[in-house]
């Protein structure tokens, strides 16, 4: 398969609601497509050709082994193996930004290289199978899920173990519901669903741990395939539901510090542009409630058949509760996030630019290089744990070190609700 060869996920309907161009590289979300009122929408930004994800860099891909940045150097880390306390340390190298950071996993992080599509489910290692049970139970048909697997070598960038990593991305048909709020009628059209899992391996099979931290760099624009000649989300309405953001220095590099939301990192359903800073978001943003929701599994247990961490993601029972909405009222798109993890980053595209990239025809675009999308034409929503965790004990405390060791499975999971509003017909 090639490594930009799109493969589409949509769902069982004869006129689908919502479908997803997946790209091998980088597992990147090449298109996520929305139809609703007769209109076709495609709500990520990125280039017209797959290809072009070349000069696009990080743009819906998967971000790994590490999300955002690290300090450049070593650093030692630990973490208990049954009885033993088992110390490793990372050898951060190749600075990719700037002369202090290593971003996004490194030079050759996950974004850059091409994942396996696995032929059937049952070639899963990392779900059991009570959840490959419940995967074809709530979605049906192969052509609306897919697991996809990626093996990173021992050392890769200066990270210990061999770490095994499987990814489910999955579309759930919506209720089809109606609910009136006022004089708003909406209705579900489906849910985009991603599961992450990895496991950590020695050399010789010797106990080992690791960091890991990862995420989807995807950015979504509810409006841009609207004619519009130059796409922007500062009208969309944001809530976060953080309590804190984490202090950065002069080199973007987190310092572990908590501040409490204020001012601007205020997202309670104002618009984005209400406050925007000079600069734009880039930030990190710690929900306000803990997620409950389990983050490791005993590496034992992925052979029992009663575990299941899928059931309460694919069903209507049990989800984590939603901590993130993005709307748009010219185009009555609306999506909800839930997740397991600590927070979110927002990043508004600060960095784009038009005359270095390229954009979609479906969003006003010529898809040449020279033609693309401009500062706040996306809002990235990147779902992960704290930044630079396992260097900073007060997140070491709360579990959320982000450190994976071999007797473990990691779990991250981010489920995307995508409804439409309209006026309700005059009774």
């Amino acid at each position: 398969m090639s490594d930009f060869k799109p493969v589409l996920l949509a769902l069982p309907s004869l006129t689908p609601s919502l479908a997803v161009e997946i790209l091998p590289r980088g597992l990147t979300i090449h298109r996520i497509f929305v139809q609703e009122g007769g209109r076709t929408h495609d709500i990520v930004v990125g280039p017209e050709k797959p290809e072009d994800h070349l000069r696009n860099k990080y743009t819906n891909t998967l971000i790994g082994r590490y999300t955002n940045r690290l300090p450049v150097g070593t650093h030692s880390i630990e973490r208990k193996i049954k009885e033993d306390e088992i110390a490793c340390k990372i050898n951060i190298t190749a600075k990719n930004e700037g002369d202090t950071a290593s971003l996004h996993g490194g030079a050759q992080g996950f974004d850059s290289l091409p994942l396996t599509l696995l032929s059937s489910s049952s070639e899963s290692t990392l779900f059991t199978k009570a959840e490959l049970i419940s995967l074809a139970t709530h979605i049906p048909g192969e052509s609306s899920s897919s697991i996809w697997r990626l093996v990173s070598e021992d050392g890769d960038q200066g990270f210990p173990g061999q770490l095994t990593v499987e990814v489910l991305v999955a579309l759930k048909e919506g209720s089809g519901s109606k609910r009136v709020e006022g004089d708003w009628e909406e209705l579900a059209l489906g849910s985009i669903i991603i599961v992450y899992r990895a496991r950590v391996q020695g050399k010789n099979c010797k106990p080992v741990v690791t960091p890991i931290n990862l995420t989807q760099h995807w950015g979504f624009n509810l409006d841009a395939s609207l004619e519009k000649k130059d796409p922007s989300v500062l009208k969309h309405s944001l809530i976060v539901k953080a309590s804190h953001t984490i202090e950065r220095d002069a080199d973007d590099l987190p310092t572990g510090n908590l501040l409490p939301v204020a001012g601007a990192h205020v997202h309670n359903g104002k618009k984005i542009e209400e406050g925007f800073p000079s600069g734009g978001y880039d930030d990190f943003y710690m929900f306000s409630k803990p997620a409950l929701s389990v983050k490791r599994i005993n590496l034992s247990d992925i052979t029992k058949t009663s575990v299941d961490l899928l059931e309460p993601i694919l069903s209507s029972s049990g989800e984590t509760e939603s901590v993130v909405e993005l709307s748009s009222d010219e185009s009555g798109l609306r999506l909800t996030f839930s997740t397991n993890q600590t927070g979110v980053q927002f990043y508004s595209n600060n960095y784009a630019s038009p005359g270095g990239g390229t954009r979609k025809k479906i969003h006003g675009g010529s898809g040449n290089v020279g033609d693309g999308y401009g500062p706040g034409s996306a809002a990235f929503l990147e779902f992960h744990e704290p930044l630079a965790a396992f260097l900073f004990p007060q997140f070491q405390k709360n579990k959320d070190d982000t450190l994976l060791a071999s007797d473990e499975v990691y779990h991250n999971f981010v489920k995307v609700d995508v409804a439409v509003r309209h006026l309700a017909p005059a009774v």
